[in-house]
């Protein structure tokens, strides 16, 4: 408890307890971020909707688990959405008529994706390390510091 001469949980970790409602507007603003990239909108090239997409989608799921889990270390909290991104990614590989048919309708293919593309990890990778940044930099303007 603090003022007893024990540091606070934010002392503690700088980068924790996280805002849920920022890290709730993050997610909904990932959401509409690669929800923009597949678009005809944007018209991007097809390899960079793609894979911006992907990124993107692992961008959610790291503010997701951020929301889930404000306490956690932000370390934890990518090593958790790198875990889930990569599960998800090796789950396509199964092809069992049930999973198939969640896939076949756009939520299913927007959360559990369709066809093993290995190169889809480094997208992965990227939009995890876009979230750390961007948790670094939300915990320094919620503490207040430049």
């Amino acid at each position: 408890m603090p003022g007893n001469g024990e540091p606070s949980a934010a002392a503690q970790n700088p980068f924790s307890p996280r805002t849920r409602a920022v890290y709730a507007a993050c997610a909904i603003g990932a959401v509409a971020a690669g929800l923009l990239t597949r678009s005809r909108f944007l018209d991007l090239p097809r390899t960079v909707a793609k894979y911006s997409g992907d990124a993107v989608w692992a961008l959610l799921v790291f503010f997701l688990l951020g929301f889930l889990f404000p306490r956690k270390p932000t370390w934890r909290i990518a090593l958790l959405a790198a875990a889930f991104a990569t599960t998800i990614e090796f789950l396509q590989l199964y092809q069992a008529p049930w999973i198939n048919h969640l896939r076949s309708l756009w939520i299913g293919r927007m959360i559990l994706g369709s066809t093993f593309n290995p190169p889809d990890l480094l997208a992965y990778a990227a939009g995890i390390f876009v979230g750390i940044l961007l948790d670094r930099i939300l915990a320094s303007r919620l503490r207040g510091r430049p």
